[in-house]
């Protein structure tokens, strides 16, 4: 069994709006503790509003300040604009192919150059008139494969890149669910036989609760607490089709077997659109980390309490309230590992980069902000107390 090795890795996220340049954001890096820095493009360096020489002066600078400050720029990352917009799932391919060609390529380009190891993104969701179709939605998705395993063979090509995507909450950001990340990291591996991964949130699993597929029992008491007090549904049934055979049977079924009769023709419906159904695993972080740890070059990190996904630092109050713990989150990584591979699956990484994605207030002073930075590294190094060292040698030390 080979292990990965774990480091401990800063999102310059921290500094967007307050320190924009590399000399200054890598060098509050560097004060804190961080060796390595994961580069947010919502820090000024977005291929959308960033000119071509800005950006050759930016990587510039980059490359000086590693030599200068000791500390690593490893991945790159997506940011805000990008998470804005349904992106390669556009139904038009002139947008699809534009965001490829003057966004994702030249920016594995311009990494490869600077030896960095990865890149990951958001970069799609689906739109809700292709989510109402499951013939569109799979016509969609293939598009969606097809291009990001252009991707994957394209950065193989340029300095051999890890391309991750990362995971979502809900139905119109695939994948979203623990069994839909599995179907898109085969599908391209399968194709393309260059590895896509997947890289996981912690506080990424709040939001799949809200889609569980409901029972039928269910169904059948929404109806009759419905036909009582004239409310709408409280259970999540998917599709509008759907919603729209509720409402009618709320309307029209006046006894006992019209309404038996309406829940087995909604739960017909439903079996039509699983892709907008998650299972309760979905919402466990752990299952997430366990299933996919060793798929997932990048884990982005914060302090979640289990139902907010608010990109917390680790400090100790969140620390008091919060579920990510150090020890657990490494048992679930050694659990992915000592699971046997899935056949048609990309190879295991042999390195996860834990990444602190910390969001900051408009209204936080910036002592405040370095302050709980450091608290969060000061909790990590209690478990990864120096970076690059394997998981199971960190794990024999905590014993």
């Amino acid at each position: 069994m080979k292990y990965p090795r774990i480091y401990l890795v800063l999102d310059n996220c921290f500094a967007i709006k307050r320190w924009i340049k590399p000399s200054e954001w890598m060098e509050i890096t560097r004060k804190i503790g961080f060796n390595y820095v994961e580069a947010s493009t919502d820090n000024e360096i977005d291929p959308l509003f960033s000119p071509n020489d800005y950006i050759d002066d930016w990587f510039k600078e980059v490359k000086l300040c590693e030599k200068e400050t000791g500390v690593k720029v490893v991945n790159f990352y997506t940011g805000y604009q990008t998470y804005r917009t349904v992106g390669l799932a556009h139904h038009d391919d002139r947008v699809r192919r534009k965001l490829m060609e003057t966004w994702l390529k030249p920016i594995i380009r311009r990494i490869a150059d600077l030896e960095a190891i990865g890149i990951g993104f958001s970069y799609f969701a689906i739109p809700d008139e292709v989510l109402q179709d499951p013939i569109k939605y799979k016509q969609r998705t293939e598009v969606i494969i097809s291009l990001l395993g252009e991707l994957s063979l394209y950065a193989y090509k340029n300095g051999k890149i890890q391309v991750s995507v990362e995971q979502m909450y809900a139905p119109h950001q695939p994948p979203w669910t623990i069994e839909g990340t599995r179907k898109y990291l085969k599908a391209v591996f399968d194709v393309y036989k260059k590895p896509l991964y997947v890289t996981l949130d912690v506080g990424h699993m709040v939001g799949q609760r809200r889609f569980l597929r409901t029972s039928k029992r269910n169904i059948e008491k929404s109806l009759t607490n419905a036909a009582k007090n004239k409310s709408i549904p409280s259970i999540w049934l998917g599709s509008d089709s759907i919603y729209k055979k509720w409402y009618a049977a709320n309307r029209n079924c006046k006894s006992k077997e019209e309404i038996v009769k309406a829940v087995d023709e909604i739960n017909t419906e439903m079996d039509k659109y699983p892709y907008l159904f998650a299972e309760n695993k979905d919402g466990d972080i752990f299952k997430w980390v366990e299933e996919f740890a060793c798929y997932s070059p990048i884990i982005h990190m914060q302090q979640t309490n289990g139902v907010h996904s608010s990109h917390a630092a680790f400090t100790p109050e969140t620390i008091r309230d919060g579920i990510v713990t150090g020890k657990r989150l490494l048992k679930a990584i050694e659990k992915s590992y000592q699971k046997q591979l899935k056949k048609g699956m990309p190879p295991a990484v042999e390195n996860i980069y834990l990444t602190f994605e910390i969001f900051t207030s408009n209204v936080e002073k910036k002592r405040d902000i370095i302050t709980k930075l450091k608290q969060t590294l000061e909790y990590w190094r209690k478990y990864i107390p120096e970076d690059g060292i394997s998981l199971d040698k960190l794990l024999k030390e905590q014993h």
